[in-house]
């Protein structure tokens, strides 16, 4: 945990303190000195598990950038070759194998992301993005178990939460997942070696895996290395940062769209606004204090603040600015807005009557026919802006305006536009 009497010095670890950030540091004053000693390299591992990465990702990518904006160097760790094994952290049960070329095809949906808040290069401050398999994949396991292997306890690591967990619990805790903390520890070994890399960030749940990476540059290069994670981000009312009912929140455009990913920071609770400001976006602390002061209605300006800084940080001015606009045509006039997340449905469907339920899923707004009767029975399903009271209730040419457009609602959130083609 970090101390209340610690003051840092530097800007990294400041802006870290200042913002929220800081939880864990395995040497606060030694981590600040290297902080003003010069540049600063700091490395943070993404496992390539999805196409896409998502909303509970962005502290960590805020981190690295926070980083970078403080005059230190940071290493994005693409995840190609520990994705083979499966992070096992804080997970009931061990994740699905996934194929070289699915990870290959997910390492290249998920770059582009970056970009977008790191400037990368070849300056000194300058990010890079490097891949572990390029490394993990030419280890010859005799070698390995002999050189490092020997430097890590079964003892220790079964003490770990995940691995005591599942043990208590009797859940199969393969093998191969007992390797992970080993290859990630070796990461950092690794990037030390290639950057001159003294720095991992993560979550809370990565302390663990991190302070063993921290301890094999010790023991293998005499230099020391240091651990610095955030706190488990949830809402104030105890949600995992990211999960809503629609599912997992991406940052990929073509995975959730402008138009939901500012309605998500726009519907934030209350209690959370200002703190998600500083951990999100880079609104300035003394403009941030402003919208604190803020009491009654006027929260609802902060929101919309922090929803077009963060949504402008991923997707850029312009995307904000029309899903803004979409959100408060729909809020405001009840309107079918052009920003809103829409879906082609043809003609001849339409011709027939297209029925909600089909609709609904077809627009994502659902995950099936059963979760469409659960909202069209508890009042909260629409067509444009009408209450559906019945599950075979059919969509014509009746229901569609002008530009041959329909709206679908769920609740007062979340909308999505059917497009007659």
């Amino acid at each position: 945990m970090t101390t209340e009497t610690f003051q840092p010095e530097s800007d990294l670890l400041r802006t870290l303190f200042e913002r929220g950030y800081a939880y864990q540091i395995t040497d606060e004053k030694g981590l600040d000195e290297y902080a003003l000693s010069g540049v600063p390299v700091a490395y943070i591992g993404f496992d390539a598990t999805a196409n896409s990465l998502h909303v509970g990702h962005m502290v960590s990518i805020m981190m690295l950038r926070r980083l970078q904006q403080a005059g230190g160097k940071p290493i994005v760790l693409m995840g190609g070759g520990t994705t083979k094994v499966g992070d096992p952290t804080d997970k009931e049960k061990s994740r699905p194998i996934l194929t070289e070329e699915e990870i290959q095809s997910n390492i290249a949906s998920i770059k582009s992301v970056f970009e977008k808040f790191l400037t990368f290069g070849d300056g000194p401050t300058d990010a890079v993005m490097v891949n572990n398999d390029d490394w993990l994949s030419e280890i010859k396991y005799i070698d390995f178990l002999r050189e490092y292997g020997k430097l890590f306890t079964i003892n220790k690591m079964i003490t770990q939460e995940t691995v005591k967990r599942r043990l208590e619990n009797e859940q199969p805790y393969t093998f191969l997942e007992f390797n992970y903390a080993l290859l990630q520890a070796y990461d950092f070994l690794e990037l030390n070696r290639r950057y001159g890399c003294r720095l991992q960030m993560g979550g809370s749940d990565q302390w663990g895996n991190i302070t063993n990476g921290t301890e094999l540059c010790r023991r293998c290069e005499d230099v020391q290395a240091f651990g610095f994670t955030t706190p488990l981000i949830t809402t104030a009312s105890g949600a995992k940062m990211g999960k809503t009912v629609g599912g997992a929140v991406w940052l990929n455009a073509d995975m959730k769209s402008p138009y939901d990913y500012w309605q998500f920071w726009r519907n934030t609770e209350d209690a959370d606004v200002i703190r998600f400001m500083k951990l999100f976006t880079d609104m300035p602390l003394d403009e941030i204090a402003r919208y604190e002061a803020m009491t009654g209605k006027a929260i609802n300006d902060a929101k919309i603040a922090l929803a077009d800084a963060a949504t402008t940080l991923l997707h850029g001015a312009d995307a904000t600015a029309e899903a803004k606009a979409a959100a408060e045509a729909v809020f405001a006039q009840g309107s079918v807005a052009e920003g809103m997340p829409s879906f082609d449905v043809p003609g001849s469907a339409v011709e027939g009557g297209y029925n909600v339920q089909d609709a609904f899923v077809a627009s994502g707004l659902a995950k099936s026919k059963g979760e469409v009767k659960r909202h069209i029975k508890a009042g909260a399903a629409k067509l444009n802006g009408e209450t559906i009271t019945s599950d075979d209730t059919a969509i014509t040419s009746a229901d569609l305006d002008k530009d041959n457009t329909a709206r679908l609602s769920i609740g007062k959130k979340r909308h999505a536009r059917m497009v007659v083609v």
